[in-house]
Parts: C-alpha cells; sequence; structure tokens
C-alpha cells in the first residue's frame, strides 16, 4: 500500500505514514529528509503541514515508507543520528546510537569533574586521559571530547569501517579524538583516567536479534549470556588505568548484578550501577586503585 494521492500535503502524508504503522517521529524525519531540511525542523512541519508534496517527493517518500516498514533504522535512512547534541553521521557499518547510551556519557563527565577537582590540587596537572572502547560512529569519545575538550580522548574499534565512520564524524564536527585500530585493549598502550564502552552485550541466540538484523551483528553479540566482551573487558582494564582510575561499561538491562560480580572479582572497588531514564540499571563502573 502506497501513500495516496489525498497525501499531497504534508499533513495527511504524516497521517497516512503513521496508519501503515509508521512512529510519528520517524515520519516526521523522513518527511524532513525527502524535503531537504534539517531533522530539528519538526516545529517546521506544524507550521507547513498544507503545504503540497510534489509527485516526486511523494515517489521519494514512498521508497523510504518501504524501507523503514522493513525494519530498516530511520537512522539509516536518512543518513543521521542525534546523540547528547550532535548530529552524527552512521550507516550499516555501525550501530544506531541509542538514547540509553547517553546515561554512560553523563556518568562518565561526572567521573572526569571528580578527577579533575583532584588534579587541580597536584603542582603540575596533567590532561586527563580517557579511552572509548569499541567507538562504533564515535558517538561516546566524540559527545566527551565535545564536552570537556581539554581531555585526551583516544577511541579504538576492531572495525575499520566503523572507524572510517567515527574519523569522518570527528572531521566533521571539528573534534580532536585520536583513533586507533584495536580490538579492546590489544593495540592500546599508556595508562588512562576513565575507561568506557558501550560493548557487544546480547546473547547469541537472543530473539531481540530478529529486530535488529540490519545492524552489525557483530557489535551486537558476546556469546552465550552476552558477558564473553564484557568479561574481558573488566580483565584487561587494570592493567590499563592510572590509580583511581576508572571503568564504565553500558550493558543489557538484566546484565548488572552479573557486570558488577565481575568488576568485583577483578578488584575493582566503589562497583555500582547507574539507571537510565526509564529506571533500568544501564551501566556499571567501578575504580581502580593499585595495592587497594
Amino acid at each position: 500500500m502506497s501513500l495516496s494521492k489525498d497525501s499531497s500535503n504534508i499533513g495527511h502524508s504524516l497521517l497516512q505514514m503513521q496508519a501503515r504503522g509508521i512512529d510519528r517521529l520517524d515520519a516526521q524525519l523522513l518527511t524532513l529528509h525527502v524535503l531537504g531540511r534539517e531533522i530539528h525542523d519538526r516545529a517546521w512541519l506544524i507550521m507547513h503541514d498544507t503545504d503540497t508534496l510534489s509527485a516526486q517527493q511523494l515517489m521519494a517518500l514512498n521508497r523510504l515508507v518501504q524501507r523503514r516498514l522493513s525494519g530498516e533504522p530511520v537512522a539509516y535512512i536518512t543518513g543521521f543520528k542525534e546523540f547528547f547534541g550532535l548530529s552524527l553521521k552512521v550507516d550499516a557499518r555501525v550501530l544506531v546510537p541509542r538514547p540509553d547510551t547517553e546515561t554512560l556519557v553523563t556518568w562518565a563527565l561526572e567521573t572526569l569533574g571528580t578527577l579533575s577537582d583532584n588534579s587541580t590540587r597536584c603542582s603540575q596537572p596533567q590532561p586527563l586521559r580517557v579511552i572509548d572502547l569499541g567507538t562504533g560512529s564515535g558517538a561516546i569519545a566524540l559527545a566527551l571530547k565535545k564536552t570537556r575538550p581539554d581531555v585526551s580522548m583516544t577511541a579504538v574499534d576492531a572495525s575499520s569501517e566503523a572507524l572510517a565512520v567515527a574519523r569522518d564524524n570527528a572531521q566533521r564536527l571539528g573534534l580532536g579524538v585520536e583513533f586507533l585500530h584495536s580490538s579492546w585493549f590489544d593495540a592500546v598502550s599508556g595508562l588512562f583516567n576513565v575507561a568506557v564502552s558501550n560493548p557487544p552485550y546480547i546473547a547469541d541466540q537472543d530473539t531481540h536479534l530478529d529486530a535488529l538484523s540490519h545492524e552489525p551483528r557483530q557489535a551486537l553479540t558476546s556469546g552465550r549470556n552476552g558477558l564473553d566482551d564484557i568479561r574481558q573487558l573488566v580483565q584487561q582494564a587494570p592493567k590499563y588505568l592510572q590509580s583511581e582510575g576508572w571503568l564504565l561499561l553500558e550493558h543489557g538491562y538484566e546484565q548488572a548484578v552479573a557486570v558488577r560480580e565481575l568488576l568485583v572479582q577483578s578488584g575493582f572497588v566503589n562497583v555500582q550501577s547507574r539507571q537510565d531514564l526509564s529506571g533500568i540499571e544501564r551501566c556499571s563502573g567501578g575504580q581502580f586503585r593499585i595495592n587497594s
């Protein structure tokens, strides 16, 4: 079923897309994309809901609707995703950044604030070093660098294709981040004050994967219970953290207890979790102390 002639104005086309099962926000973003307008222009759509769509625009919108109904994320269709106030380019080489991950960014910024307060007491304070492991589109690293331009930011990924996307975003946004091709810490050197990661954490046979078929599977799954990569990060991180440094991890909605246990077993202290906007324990982390 295609959008009909009755959809030739913006208001009617939005209603018809919603009637076909397209989320209201998705319908707005697809319409803005066809019209060549910025994704922030949702208010413009309301002001211009009686504007007529050309036959060419209607055909283009129909094609996008079909892609969305097939399960393709809107971010892949439009090529952009908003994250922590940044407009990031994304495509099928990387995961689509989720709002839940902003919980991890907020926690990292709070941690950096505390570490900065402590470093100012030193006679010769050094820039704080932060590493984002499995950076994907660069969302976390770029959000941190944008908010804290004074930190030294390193971002790594095992996928050279993902790194190409992240580098492009950094260059376009004018943010100075060092990118490194590495499987977790394998090619990393030096010590960091904060390590953050949104690693794969879905179990290999999880039924939720059916709804994520358009996104890179290697960035989603991590063994039988989804903890293989998190376990590796927790075990490796102490070798790369300054004393008093933090490891902060995003994880699945039922994994907080297991991740906290892994952190304690590896000698982390101040182990805790943070909730996302839905009240779900979405991130867990701990502090590493030498001879603690």
